[in-house]
C-alpha cells in the first residue's frame, strides 16, 4: 500500500470541508426553504471552483495550476461575498436570509474564501509535492473517492436547483419559488 503524501491528505480534507459548506447551503435551501439569491448562487459557484481545484489535486496529483484554480475561484467568490456584505451594511438593514452564530451565510462565505486562499497559499509552500509532477499517482483510497463523489454530487445538485430556480433566464433578485416548478 502506497503512502499518501500529506499535501494530498490536506487537499482531501479541504475538499471535504468545501463539500460540507455546499451541503449546508443546500440543506438550508431544501429544508428551511431559503432559496438562494443570484449572489448566493455565484458564491456557490465559487465554492464549486475551489472544489474543482482541490479535486484535481486529489485525482491527478498536486500542481500549481490546480491551486491556481482554487485560489482564483476563492478570490472571485470572496469578491461576490464582499459585495453582498456591502449591500447589507447600512444601518437598519436586516440582511438577506438567515444567520448562523450571528453572521449571515454570505459573511461566513467571505471568511471561508479568505481561509481557502490562505490554505492554498500555505500548501504551495511545500515544493516537494511537485517533485514528481510526471510520476503516476498512487490509487486514491476509497475515502478519497467518496469525498470526490460527494463533491461532484453536491455541485451537480446545486446546478440542477439553479436551473429549476432561474429557468433559462435571469434569476430573480428575491426568489420565492422555482420558476420551472410553477
Amino acid at each position: 500500500m502506497a503512502k499518501t503524501p500529506i499535501c494530498r491528505t490536506l487537499n482531501g480534507i479541504g475538499l471535504l470541508a468545501v463539500s460540507l459548506v455546499l451541503a449546508a447551503a443546500f440543506f438550508e435551501q431544501l429544508v428551511h426553504g431559503d432559496i438562494p439569491c443570484p449572489l448566493c448562487i455565484l458564491q456557490r459557484a465559487g465554492f464549486a471552483g475551489v472544489a474543482l481545484g482541490l479535486a484535481l489535486n486529489l485525482r491527478c496529483g498536486p500542481r500549481p495550476s490546480h491551486y491556481g484554480i482554487a485560489i482564483l475561484s476563492a478570490l472571485i467568490g470572496g469578491s461576490i461575498s464582499a459585495r453582498q456584505v456591502l449591500l447589507h451594511i447600512a444601518p437598519g438593514d436586516a440582511g438577506y436570509g438567515g444567520t448562523l452564530l450571528g453572521l449571515h451565510l454570505y459573511s461566513w462565505a467571505l471568511l471561508l474564501f479568505f481561509v481557502i486562499v490562505a490554505g492554498c497559499a500555505f500548501l504551495l509552500l511545500f515544493d516537494r509535492q511537485f517533485d514528481e509532477a510526471g510520476a503516476p499517482q498512487s490509487r486514491l483510497p476509497a475515502l478519497g473517492l467518496a469525498v470526490l463523489a460527494l463533491a461532484a454530487l453536491l455541485v451537480l445538485g446545486n446546478g440542477i436547483s439553479t436551473v429549476l430556480e432561474c429557468g433559462g433566464g435571469l434569476c430573480p433578485d428575491n426568489p420565492v419559488d422555482y420558476q420551472l416548478l410553477r
